[in-house]
């Protein structure tokens, strides 16, 4: 069975590497980007399984970049899983608005995450 493709968009590197590990070893082909327009690139020419989004990005923000993965026919049944520091309800709010799949704040229990991530995944 191929495996699964998750795209994790994350500016902070560090975090960035620690997820690519984390999801690597958990048998995820990752592709890591740093920034909202490499990730809208990245999902048009190989559409991943999921998307692990941070918000808070350089040139387009994770809510924009989640908007537009929602609003695009060809990619709005990908999961959006929100990673992010923004812990506010406005925010939270925000995210349902443009139609993350699920909203997790940071720091995250890796656990967690990956729970998350196979319940998406699994569902699609």
């Amino acid at each position: 069975m191929a495996k699964q493709k998750i795209l994790i968009v994350e500016d902070e590197e560090s975090l960035l590497k620690l997820e690519s590990i984390l999801l690597t070893s958990k048998g995820y082909q990752v592709r890591g980007v740093t920034n909202g327009q490499a990730a809208l690139d990245a999902i048009e020419e190989d559409p991943p399984h999921l998307v692990l989004l941070d918000i808070m990005l350089p040139e387009i923000d994770g809510f924009e970049v989640c908007r537009r993965i929602k609003t695009n026919p060809a990619t709005r049944d990908i999961p959006v899983i929100m990673l992010t520091a923004k812990k506010s309800r406005e925010d939270m709010a925000r995210g349902e608005e443009v139609g993350a799949d699920w909203y997790v704040t940071k720091p995250f229990k890796s656990a967690m995450v990956i729970e998350t991530i196979q319940r998406f995944i699994d569902r699609s």
